[in-house]
């Protein structure tokens, strides 16, 4: 589907010819930092420049000679999937020193460098930032040595700086993630799942220690991901008499049945009186007060390791591409930046203003000013850290509100990775918020028929890590069964429904809707968040599910690829689902490092396959061993999987050989990933505080009674927040027979898959350039909830 007009750049205008660009790793490393320094390369080639890898980071600067080699196309090929960084990390004491600056400038200058893209932590930005601001001293010291030639103060004048954040702790502020956080906890919450198993069955205690020196982002959503029972971290040491309320806590769990409790302690975990709590003490501590048998994991550098996620790998090809455009359009004025996430939106922030902020977190926190260090991490910290509290520490009967109201729970639609999480998310919330909870089995098939039952807190205990749906889920829509289901809302008399689906949640709601004119019962809040691999509902950005099937498709075709390792040249081509939307082929795609994607929404012909067969062929011709073509399941009637394979495979006869694979429903299936366990919680515990607020909004004479369009609403990720829609508005903006939006804001990184295959093509930058403040999270101006 076209995007709406709007004042488009392309990047044609910005050329690069005559620039040179350098890239470097510093510090420590980080999945997803190859992503990174391939985007930054390709990008950088596009557009004209000449691009260098500077290896072993700043200690590379320093010693020069050939550490610093300029890079081609074909030197960052298959680099994507792989962890760590390719070019080498170094933490160099030289740098540090002004002697060490001077033979880095002599050494860039050398090369014609004065473009400098540094990719790492607040340390080694702060340090880039210092080589700038000193750059024009160190250019006449040299030339006061005679190092190099009075002319090249004037030729090589300024020095632009744009950073990357590199960090698995997540720890650097101006930034919702940094590149290998994903990956990061991917790697805690799969240990953590095959802990579970294994607590599970000899009923013990585990305390696991993660990486986060300063930073308890890590402890803190493994803790959220996987419903740990305590969690510890240095932003917000527990309160005095913590010892013995952890130690109730986890003998109450136990008493109601549960087999294994779960610690996860930050490495740099402290409490109120800057004491460190170790990973061994709280262990000691469990033995001693509850002679539980208790076993410590401390994961480590496996933290830092193994392949990047899907999630890392788009987060890095984003960045490397935005951070060249950012350098492209610097001036000498222009102060260095960094290159950021928010919500679903690359930003650029001055670099500094990050550093700062960075460094207020940890002042605030010697300070012993825990809560100010909450909010200075941002509003995505403090909203991780007030949903854990609101699902993981349950309130005695006797504390919690009563509200009299019933909520119902159903899944409607295809099973999705994170609807338990979700569905775990609203009951606990709904419970502490004092409503009965019902949950609906299999749908609205299931509502029709009765088989709705009230459940209660432990009922939904260890569902965030369970794949698929434990409620069951159908495709029926409600419109058949209307007079039944509401006959169901009458006798278990329901206030308020939350339906977690896709496309036919959607659907539902827009009939229930209707039904109102007839069915008073209809008439009370409902709200859906949406749960789907295809990520085609209208209204939202994301959807609970399909973060997991990308990491499906994106794993799938790493081994896929490496199978044709050692062998001749080879083409696969891929069928990926999501009915008529694109999202799993594209986004998939530039995860993966595809050479093309076949989709709905972007109408291709004879004449478009047989120039990417010919594209491919003139790649296979260089050092390019192997390509990848992903095909969306309904993207042509025509141009089927097996046509494309036969077409690819006769056209390149000679030059490389072709396989063909349907992924099917592998990519609806397997454990969650901590994205979608992450989203799905917090989304739904966002949903089940909008129905207690409307519930309370229209109970009238003693009846819940609510027929207003903002009374039924979607609740969706749109950029930067989550924001309520009234389903009826999100009409207009739906394709009803394809089951798309007829606007999809990943089809912007469309051109940036091409960009990255060798495509020549245009990029629209219309939302790039906008340089933007740190804003500092104060409670009077910030809704911590809305941030992802």
């Amino acid at each position: 589907m076209a995007q709406p007009d709007s004042k488009k750049i392309f990047f044609e205008n910005l050329s690069g010819a005559g620039k040179a660009i350098a890239v470097l790793t510093s510090g420590g490393d980080a999945q997803g930092m190859n992503g990174a320094v391939r985007a930054v390369v390709r990008m950088g080639l596009y557009v004209g420049a000449k691009v260098y890898f500077i290896h072993e980071g700043y200690q590379g600067m320093v010693d020069g000679g050939d550490n610093i080699k300029e890079a081609t196309w074909e030197s960052v090929s298959s680099m994507l999937q792989l962890g760590g960084t390719v070019i080498g990390s170094a933490r160099c004491k030289e740098f540090r020193t002004h002697e060490g600056r001077l033979k880095a400038a002599h050494n860039l200058v050398q090369h014609g460098i004065t473009n400098l893209c540094v990719i790492g932590g607040d340390g080694s930005l702060t340090g880039a930032n210092l080589f700038k601001e000193e750059w024009s001293g160190l250019l006449n010291e040299l030339v006061e040595q005679g190092l190099i030639e009075a002319d090249a103060v004037q030729k090589y004048s300024a020095l632009h700086i744009v950073g990357m954040v590199g960090s698995i702790d997540n720890d650097f502020c101006g930034t919702d993630m940094t590149i290998g956080t994903d990956s990061a906890l991917h790697r805690i919450i799969e240990v953590v799942d095959a802990i579970m198993t294994t607590a599970q069955s000899h009923q013990r205690t585990f305390v696991l220690e993660v990486m986060g020196r300063h930073c308890g982002y890590l402890a803190l959503v493994s803790g959220l991901a996987c419903g740990a029972d305590w969690v510890l971290i240095p932003e917000m040491p527990p309160e005095d008499g913590w010892e013995e309320k952890m130690c109730q806590k986890l003998s109450a769990t136990r008493s109601r049945g549960t087999r294994l409790n779960i610690i996860i302690v930050a490495e740099g975990a402290i409490d109120r009186h800057g004491k460190p709590i170790t990973s061994s003490f709280v262990k000691d501590l469990v033995v001693k007060c509850l002679g539980f048998d208790t076993r410590v994991t401390i994961l480590g550098h496996v933290q830092r390791g193994g392949t990047p996620s899907a999630f890392d790998r788009i987060l890095a090809s984003r960045m490397g591409v935005e951070a060249v455009l950012a350098l492209l359009e610097t001036t000498a004025n222009t102060p260095a930046c960094v290159v950021s996430l928010c919500g679903n939106t690359s930003v650029r922030v001055p670099l500094m203003e990050c550093v700062q902020m960075t460094q207020e977190v940890q002042k605030a926190m010697d300070q012993k000013r825990f809560e100010e260090a909450v909010k200075l991490r941002g509003r995505s910290f403090e909203n991780n850290l007030k949903t854990y509290k609101l699902l993981a520490h349950r309130k005695p009967e006797s504390e919690l509100p009563t509200s009299n109201f019933n909520v119902a729970v159903l899944n409607v639609g295809a099973p999705a990775a994170g609807m338990n999480a979700a569905v775990r998310s609203a009951v606990r919330v709904g419970i502490s918020e004092g409503h009965k909870m019902f949950a609906v089995s299999d749908g609205f098939e299931g509502f029709y028929k009765g088989q709705i039952k009230e459940v209660k807190w432990g009922d939904v205990g260890g569902w965030t890590g369970q794949g698929g749906s434990l409620l069951g889920t159908k495709r029926t829509l409600p419109a058949k069964h209307v007079e039944k289901i509401a006959e169901q809302m009458r006798k278990h008399n329901i206030n308020a429904l939350l339906i977690i689906g896709g496309f036919e949640a959607f659907l539902s709601l827009l009939e229930l809707l209707t039904a109102r004119g007839k069915y008073d019962e209809f008439c009370v809040p409902m709200v859906m968040v949406p749960a789907t691999v295809s990520n085609n509902v209208p209204g939202s950005d994301l959807s609970i599910g399909a973060d997991t099937a990308l990491n499906a498709i994106t794993t799938t075709c790493d081994r896929i690829k490496q199978s044709a390792s050692g062998t001749k040249r080879r083409v696969f081509i891929i069928e990926t689902m999501g009915g008529y939307c694109g999202y799993l082929a594209t986004v998939g795609g530039l995860a993966s490092g595809a050479d093309a994607a076949y989709i709905y929404e972007e109408p291709f012909d004879i004449k478009e396959l047989q120039a990417n067969v010919e594209h491919l062929t003139e790649k296979m011709k260089t050092s390019i061993q192997r390509g990848l073509v992903l095909r969306n399941e309904n993207c042509n009637e025509n141009y089927t999987t097996d046509f494309i394979y036969q077409l690819y495979s006769e056209e390149g006869r000679g030059v490389f050989d072709c396989r063909k694979n349907v992924l099917g429903h592998m990519q609806q299936g397997g454990a969650p990933s901590p994205f979608d366990r992450n989203f799905g919680t917090k989304i739904s515990a966002k949903a089940m505080q909008w129905v207690s607020k409307k519930l309370v909004e229209t109970f009238r004479q003693g009846r819940v009674f609510a027929n207003t369009e903002d009374s039924c609403c979607l609740l969706g990720m749109r950029r930067r927040t989550l924001v309520f829609q009234p389903v009826v508005q999100l009409k207009d903006e739906t394709d009803f027979v394809h089951r798309i939006p007829k606007e999809q804001w990943w089809l912007k990184l469309r051109p940036l898959m091409k960009i990255l295959a060798k495509y020549k093509t245009s990029y629209d930058v219309s939302d790039s350039g906008q340089l933007e403040h740190v804003v500092h999270n104060r409670p009077k101006d910030s809704d911590a909830s809305v941030a992802m």
